[in-house]
């Protein structure tokens, strides 16, 4: 029975644990009574178990015999918005919502490591990555600085995220640049204040904040090469609480998003400069504090072809879309594939309303696909040999070509 075939014999079970994440949805960093849930299921299936990597991370390792060593990583947060759905397990914390699945692609890996834990059809080792705070909150980084890869090695680390509109059945990915790199950024601008009558015993922190975001918008189309796709989007001003007072202070915020590292960085240099000359301009004062939030997200090609590889055997290579469009939003996932070579793919989740929207609804029918991919990935990956007798000639071949 191939491995799509049997965890659909549970998919049961498995939506009711995704429906149970979802009514109890937790913020970046504290996902407390989701880390227990998982850690408990890994450690019903025979699997070894560590908690508070990164805080509130889990990280479950199955091992059979000596081999390569392979991560699968998915993202436990949810994000601080309301829910509109009306659906009858929907979230039971006001406030809070997955809106973007992560309680989906939890379970698609607990999928995966139920169905290997059974299984055992491989040889090698299999860390399994359940990651806090993708949202913005630092989580991968927060891991990394736990010593991820040097307490739990891997070789190739792998990863995926569900697709509204993209239909059931069907994945996409590309190699190199496939996730925007994000940084947020705001600046703060120190004038005079002064009545609102009287401007010009002042120096207006509202007037200059208006300028600084006009000239920012110079940045993309003017420092930054055409072919170097960028964007800068400059999303709140704040400054002032009355009608008639010109406020000491305004601060504009927003956010970047580039390919590479190399525009990221040109990117700052810029913000930092055109903030601080504008505001000098007009005799005030700019402070920028720019934090790179997301590295740009790069698959490796070799990973990118075994994880297209492990959908295709699946679903047939007519549903498996090799050459994604890349995207302007972002992924920390971004920061392990710095360390790690990997591959990260998406998988339609139906018709739904788009991701971070509050009518957005996770597919459970997408689960054993996503689930399945993820243990087909590590069958092909770490291809187990018969016990006492050495590969044949035939599987050796066929090992060497996926290594």
């Amino acid at each position: 029975m191939s491995a799509i075939e049997t965890i659909r014999g549970y998919q049961g079970e498995l939506a009711a644990i995704r429906r149970d994440f979802h009514e109890h949805p937790e913020i970046g960093m504290e996902e407390v009574r989701t880390a227990d849930i998982v850690a408990k299921l890994l450690a019903s299936w025979g699997i070894e178990v560590h908690r508070g990597v990164g805080k509130t991370g889990v990280v479950g390792v199955l091992k059979r015999g000596e081999g390569k060593r392979i991560g699968l990583r998915a993202d436990m947060d949810c994000l601080p918005m309301e829910e509109q759905t009306n659906l009858p397990y929907r979230s039971k914390t006001p406030g809070k919502m997955h809106a973007c699945g992560h309680d989906g692609h939890t379970t698609m890996l607990l999928g995966a490591a139920r169905y290997l834990a059974q299984s055992k059809n491989f040889r090698g080792t299999v860390n399994f990555i359940f990651q806090p705070g993708e949202e913005g909150m630092g989580g991968a980084l927060a891991m990394l600085g736990d010593k991820l890869f040097e307490r739990f090695p891997c070789d190739e680390i792998y990863a995926l995220h569900n697709r509204p509109n993209m239909p059931l059945g069907q994945f996409a990915l590309r190699k190199g640049p496939s996730a925007a790199g994000g940084a947020f950024f705001d600046i703060k601008i120190t004038g005079v204040g002064s009545h609102g009558a009287r401007p010009e015993a002042g120096i207006d922190p509202v007037l200059v904040a208006a300028h600084v975001t006009t000239a920012l918008q110079s940045i993309v189309s003017r420092n930054i090469k055409p072919l170097d796709t960028a964007v800068l989007s400059v999303t709140r001003i704040v400054g002032g609480d009355a009608y008639n007072v010109i406020p000491q202070t305004a601060t504009l915020s927003g956010t970047t998003r580039a390919f590479s590292s190399a525009v990221m960085k040109e990117m700052e240099n810029n913000v930092r400069r055109i903030a601080k000359g504008v505001a000098q301009g007009f005799g005030a004062e700019a402070e920028v504090d720019y934090r790179v939030i997301f590295a740009p997200l790069i698959n490796s090609a070799h990973e990118t072809d075994a994880i297209a590889d492990a959908a295709a055997s699946i679903v047939g290579e007519a549903n498996v879309e090799r050459d994604k469009e890349p995207g302007m939003g972002s992924e920390d996932f971004s920061f392990m594939m710095e360390k790690v070579p990997g591959a990260y793919i998406q998988v339609g989740n139906g018709p739904s309303a788009d991701l971070h929207n509050p009518a957005y609804s996770f597919n459970d029918d997408c689960t054993p696909y996503g689930a399945a991919m993820f243990a087909t990935l590590i069958e092909r990956r770490l291809v187990p040999t018969i016990a006492g007798s050495p590969p044949t000639a035939a599987r050796s071949v066929a090992h060497l070509a996926r290594s």
